[in-house]
C-alpha cells in the first residue's frame, strides 16, 4: 500500500464529521470519561504547544472510546482579553471581528489534526449566552457575600489609564506602552477566595497521587497557611499626640512568638493607615515624605527583589511584655496585603529584618542560641532551632515549646490571640477595559450598588466603540452606561469595569458538562454535572499550576455552595505538559524559531505531526523540535503501511484461533512483541502517560513482524497495532482497520494472551570455576541430568581432558562446573 496522508486524512476527517463520531451519548448509565485540555486563546494560529496539548488529550479520549466509555472531549475558546484590544489598535479591527475570525481559522487547523472534539459543545467565552450565565453567578456570589467592592492599591498606568496585573509589569513599567506604573488607590470588585483558604488547602490531600507533587506544593505555598500570634503595639503618649490621638496602637502578626524578646524595631508598610495619615497631614519633613511616596509607586512584586529601604517615622511603641520603647519605621519589604501591614522586627533571627537593621544601624539582640552559644558580630540572622536567652521567665526553654508557652501567656493575660493567617489574598476581578464580560451592577445615587435583574441578563457589550488604548471605552461611550436603577427606577449608571478573563476559565468545564440542548435554560445543569464531573483527565501547561488551577478549584467550591453543582473539585487527574523548544529555546516569533504546524501537516500529514509530538519526549518533559526526528516519524508510518497486504484475507476468526504451540520460534517472538506493545498501551494510559514508550514498543513489534512471513501472525499484529496506535495516528489506523477488519477491532476490548509470554526454553548460564563461559537454552521441565549434559557439551573447549571435581546446578538459572587444574 502506498501511503498518501492528504487523501487518507481528508477522507476520515469528513467521515467523523458526517457521522458525529465524537459526540458524547445521552446514556448516563454508561461509564464515563471526561477528558479536557486547557482551551486556547484565539490568537490567530495554533502553535506547537497547542498541538502537543491537544494530541495528548485526544489520545486519552480515543483510548477510552475504544474501551467502551462514554467520552466527553470538548473544545472551546478563551476569547475575552487584552490581546484583542491590542490587535484592534494595531489592525484597526473591532475586537469581536478579530476574535471570531481567528476562531474560524483555528477551528479549521484543529480539525486538520484529526482531533476528536465534540462539535456540539463548542463555545467561546465571549458568546453572550456564556456571559449571561456568568453574570448570574456573579450576582449570586455578591448576594452570598462571596463578591464585594472595596478600594485598594493597584498598579495604574497613567498613559493607558488602566489597572495592570502584576504579570503585566516589565521592570516597573506598563508592558504595553512602557510608561512607569504608579500605585493608586481605586475601588474594585473582589472575590472572597480567602473564605475557602482552609478548604482549598485541606482538599489538596485528595489530589495526592493524581496531581504532580510539585503542583500540589505550589498550590500549598500560594495559599500559605501560617499559625502564630496576633497582638497590638501600644503607641507611646508622645506618639499618640503626634498623630493627634487618631491612633492608639497597631496590630502585628508573627509566626515566631519565641523571638518576641528580640524585637528592636517595628516596621509598617508604605500604605499603612498611620503612614497615610502622616503623609496626608505632612507630619514628616519633606525628604522623608518624598521617600515614602517613592516607595508607594513601586509594586509589591518589585519591592521583594529591591534593596531594603526605610524611613524612621519618629514614633515609638511599647513592647507588650517588657514595656521598653521601640522605634517605628516604614519599610519597603512590609506588604499591606499580608496580615495587618505591620511587623515586629527581630533582626537577630530574621534575615530580612537583619539586613534592614544593618542598613540603618538598628540594634540586633540575640534571644535564641544553638550549641555555639551567643554569636558575636553576627553576619547573618540565626534561624536554626535553639534555646531562649534574655527572655525573662521563658529563658532556657526550647524555642518550639516557647512558641506555645508565649502564645498561652498572651491569651491568658488578654495581650493577644493565637491566629491562623494565609498568604492568599482575595482575588481582584475588575478590569478597566472593553473586551471582557461586563460586571452586572448598577450605581444608583439612592440605592447604592445594585445588581441587574436576572431577567435582564446578559448585560451585553456595545459594538459601536473605538479602541484607542487610552481609558476604558465603556466609560467613554456616550449612552451605554446610562440606565435606570432596577430597584427604584431612577436614572443610574452601569458599572463600566469588566471581569478578569480568569473568571471565564474558572468554570468553563462545568459549562461543557451541560448538554448543549439545555444551554438556553441553564448555565450549569446539576443533573449533567452529577454524571460528568469531575474531569477525569485534565491536560495543560505547568505555567498554569497556580492561578488557573486555584481559581478553578475555588469556583467549583463556590458554585457548589450556591447549589449549581455537587462537585467540590474540578479535576481528578492532572497532566502538566512540558514546553516545546527549538534549538533549546522556547518557540517565539521574536526569536525566529517558530515551526508552523500547518506546514508540517501539509508536508507529512497530521498523523506524522501527532506521532512526533508524542514520541519525541515524555509528555511532562520539554520537547526539543528536531526536523530529522519528524522525518523519522514519517518513515515509520510508511513502513507500517508497506506490507499491509501480508494481513489481507485473514479473518478475525483466523486470528482468534492461532495455535501458539505450533508456531516457529520467530513467530512466537513476534507475537510476544505485539502483546508487549498491548501491555504497554494499558500501562501508559492508566499509569505512566509515557506515550514515547508505547510508540517504541510498537516499533519493536513492527520490526518483529518483518522477521517472519506468517500471514495470520501479520494480521494479528495489525489487529492489535492499529488498535493501540489509533489514539496516536488515527487516520491511518482507521484506514487500515477499515480495509482489514471493517473497524471491528476498534469495538473490542482486546485482552493480553498470557500464552505468548510462556517460553519454550529457559536461558541457563554456564560458569567454569565461577567464571561465565557460555549460555544454553533448556526446556523448563528438563531434568538435572539433561541440563548437565547440554552444559558439558556447550563448554567442552574448557573442560575436555580436565577432571570435574564438582557439579553445581541452580534450577532455571545456573550450572557451575568446578575443574581441577
Amino acid at each position: 500500500m502506498e501511503y498518501n496522508p492528504q487523501e487518507i486524512e481528508k477522507k476520515w476527517q469528513n467521515y467523523w464529521l458526517e457521522n458525529n463520531s465524537f459526540e458524547p451519548s445521552d446514556d448516563t448509565k454508561k461509564d464515563k470519561k471526561y477528558i479536557l485540555s486547557m482551551f486556547p486563546y484565539p490568537s490567530g494560529r495554533i502553535h506547537m504547544g497547542h498541538v502537543r496539548n491537544y494530541c495528548l488529550g485526544d489520545a486519552f479520549a480515543r483510548f477510552f472510546r475504544k474501551s467502551n466509555f462514554n467520552v466527553l472531549h470538548p473544545i472551546g475558546w478563551d476569547s475575552f482579553g487584552m490581546p484583542a484590544e491590542n490587535a484592534a489598535i494595531k489592525h484597526k479591527l473591532h475586537p469581536k471581528k478579530w476574535t471570531y475570525e481567528n476562531i474560524d481559522y483555528m477551528r479549521k487547523e484543529l480539525h486538520g489534526l484529526g482531533l476528536s472534539f465534540s462539535k456540539n459543545r463548542e463555545f467561546a467565552t465571549s458568546d453572550e449566552l456564556y456571559t449571561r450565565w456568568e453574570q448570574e453567578f456573579i450576582i449570586k456570589m455578591f448576594e452570598e457575600g462571596l463578591l464585594y467592592k472595596k478600594s485598594t492599591t493597584v498598579n495604574w498606568c497613567p498613559h493607558d489609564l488602566t489597572v495592570l496585573a502584576n504579570e503585566q509589569l516589565e521592570e516597573g513599567c506598563c508592558w504595553r506602552c512602557g510608561t512607569p506604573v504608579e500605585q493608586k488607590e481605586m475601588p474594585g470588585y473582589y472575590v472572597a477566595i480567602t473564605k475557602f483558604a482552609q478548604e482549598l488547602l485541606d482538599d489538596l490531600k485528595d489530589l495526592e497521587g493524581s496531581w504532580p507533587s510539585q503542583v500540589l506544593t505550589m498550590q500549598e505555598n500560594w495559599i500559605g497557611r501560617s499559625e502564630g500570634l496576633e497582638f497590638s503595639f501600644e503607641l507611646t503618649k508622645d506618639a499618640r499626640y503626634k498623630l493627634n490621638k487618631n491612633f492608639a496602637s497597631f496590630d502585628v502578626f508573627t509566626t515566631r512568638p519565641d523571638t518576641i524578646y528580640g524585637v528592636s524595631y517595628t516596621a509598617l508598610s508604605p500604605e499603612h493607615p498611620i503612614v497615610k495619615y502622616l503623609l496626608e497631614n505632612e507630619l514628616l519633613d519633606e525628604n522623608k515624605l518624598n521617600k515614602i511616596k517613592a516607595m508607594q509607586k513601586v509594586s509589591e512584586r518589585d519591592r521583594a527583589t529591591m534593596p531594603k529601604e526605610g524611613v524612621s517615622l519618629e514614633l515609638d511603641v511599647l513592647h507588650p511584655l517588657t514595656g521598653k520603647t521601640i522605634p517605628v519605621w516604614v519599610a519597603n519589604f512590609v506588604l499591606v496585603s499580608y496580615g495587618s501591614g505591620a511587623v515586629m522586627a527581630v533582626p537577630a533571627h530574621d534575615q530580612r529584618d537583619f539586613e534592614f537593621a544593618q542598613e540603618y544601624d538598628l540594634p540586633i539582640e540575640q534571644v535564641i542560641v544553638g550549641k555555639e552559644g551567643v554569636i558575636s558580630n553576627m553576619r547573618e540572622a540565626y534561624t536554626e532551632p535553639g534555646t531562649l536567652i534574655n527572655s525573662e521567665g521563658f529563658t532556657n526553654l526550647d524555642n518550639k515549646k516557647a512558641q506555645k508557652a508565649i502564645i498561652y501567656h498572651f491569651e491568658q493575660n488578654s495581650f493577644g490571640t493565637k491566629k491562623i493567617n494565609y498568604k492568599l489574598r482575595d482575588w481582584g476581578v475588575s478590569r478597566q477595559r472593553y473586551w471582557g464580560a461586563p460586571i452586572p451592577f448598577i450605581h444608583c445615587d439612592s440605592c447604592g450598588l445594585v445588581p441587574e435583574k436576572i431577567e435582564n441578563l446578559p448585560v451585553a457589550l456595545p459594538e459601536d466603540v473605538e479602541i484607542t488604548g487610552e481609558g476604558n471605552p465603556l466609560d467613554n461611550h456616550p449612552t451605554w452606561k446610562h440606565t435606570t436603577c432596577p430597584k427604584c427606577g431612577k436614572p443610574a449608571l452601569r458599572e463600566t469595569d469588566t471581569l478578569d478573563t480568569f473568571v471565564q476559565s474558572s468554570w468553563y468545564f462545568l459549562r461543557y458538562a451541560t448538554n448543549n440542548k439545555k444551554w438556553n435554560s441553564v448555565g450549569i445543569s446539576k443533573e449533567d454535572s452529577d454524571y460528568w464531573m469531575d474531569v477525569d483527565q485534565y491536560i495543560g501547561g505547568i505555567e498554569h499550576a497556580i492561578l488557573h488551577l486555584l481559581y478553578s478549584r475555588f469556583f467549583t467550591k463556590a458554585l457548589n455552595k450556591l447549589g449549581y453543582t455537587n462537585s467540590k473539585e474540578p479535576f481528578k487527574k492532572l497532566l502538566t505538559q512540558g514546553m516545546v523548544l527549538k534549538d533549546g529555546a522556547k518557540m517565539s516569533k521574536s526569536k525566529g524559531n517558530v515551526v508552523d504546524p500547518d506546514k508540517i501537516v501539509e508536508k507529512y500529514g497530521a498523523d506524522t505531526a501527532r506521532l512526533f509530538m508524542l514520541f519525541a519526549a515524555p509528555p511532562t518533559k520539554e520537547l526539543d523540535w528536531n526536523d530529522s526526528a519528524v522525518d523519522g516519524a514519517f518513515k515509520f508510518i510508511k513502513r507500517f503501511t508497506a506490507k499491509v497486504e501480508m494481513a489481507e484475507g485473514i479473518s478475525i476468526e483466523d486470528i482468534n484461533s492461532i495455535d501458539h504451540d505450533s508456531l516457529s520460534k520467530e513467530e512466537k517472538e513476534t507475537r510476544k512483541k505485539v502483546y508487549e506493545a498491548l501491555q504497554k498501551s494499558n500501562e501508559v494510559f492508566s499509569k505512566t502517560y509515557a506515550f514515547n514508550t508505547l510508540i517504541a514498543a510498537s516499533m519493536e513489534a513492527l520490526n518483529a513482524l518483518n522477521t517472519q512471513d506468517n500471514k495470520t501472525v501479520w494480521a494479528e499484529g495489525y489487529y492489535i497495532l492499529t488498535n493501540i496506535l489509533e489514539p496516536i495516528i488515527p487516520h491511518l489506523c482507521w484506514e487500515l482497520s477499515n480495509e482489514l477488519f471493517e473497524l471491528k477491532n476498534f469495538n473490542n476490548d482486546i485482552k493480553v494472551k498470557e500464552e505468548v509470554f510462556v517460553s519454550d526454553t529457559i536461558p541457563i548460564a554456564i560458569t567454569i570455576n565461577g567464571k561465565k563461559r557460555a549460555e544454553i537454552e533448556v526446556a523448563p521441565n528438563a531434568s538435572k541430568e539433561e541440563v548437565l549434559a547440554i552444559a558439558k557439551e556447550a563448554s567442552s573447549k574448557w573442560i575436555d581432558g580436565k577432571e570435574i571435581i564438582k557439579e553445581i546446578v541452580v534450577p532455571n538459572k545456573l550450572v557451575n562446573l568446578v575443574i581441577k587444574g
